[in-house]
């Protein structure tokens, strides 16, 4: 398996740990009793770290279908190379990093990550276009 497909995978696995980490805030906040429910009724205010952790998880979706998309013309393409390689590097690493950077709540770096990780799709497209 090329080592884009491969940090596709872990992109994906880091793509379940954001979809975890915020849920079991949640519940630690609501209660195993509301969560098993129908939730009909709205539940307590989301707490600020929860609420960063859900905003994280957002944002990766965002860009995530992308990322994938890209991965996967390059290799079908059989575009893949150093440029494809880098990019998807560049883009797990920077999408790792933003998770603490926006749950500590620390602005311009976490802003940083983000256009790090959108460079690292540009750079996956080059050899494609």
């Amino acid at each position: 398996m090329s080592i884009e497909l491969t940090l596709l995978a872990w992109t994906l696995v880091l793509a379940l740990v954001q979809v975890l980490l915020p849920a079991l805030l949640r519940n630690r906040e609501t209660g195993v009793k509301y969560n098993a429910g129908p939730r009909d009724e709205p539940g307590p205010p989301v707490g600020r770290l929860t609420g960063r952790l859900m905003r994280a998880q957002r944002n990766l979706f965002e860009t995530l279908p992308v990322f994938a998309v890209a991965i996967l013309i390059a290799h079908v393409a059989g575009r893949e190379g150093a440029l494809t390689a880098w990019g998807a590097w560049l883009y797990l690493l920077a999408r790792v990093v933003y998770v603490p950077l926006y749950a500590a709540g620390i602005p311009y770096l976490r802003s940083l990550a983000w256009v790090v990780s959108l460079f690292a799709i540009v750079l996956i497209l080059v050899p494609v276009i």
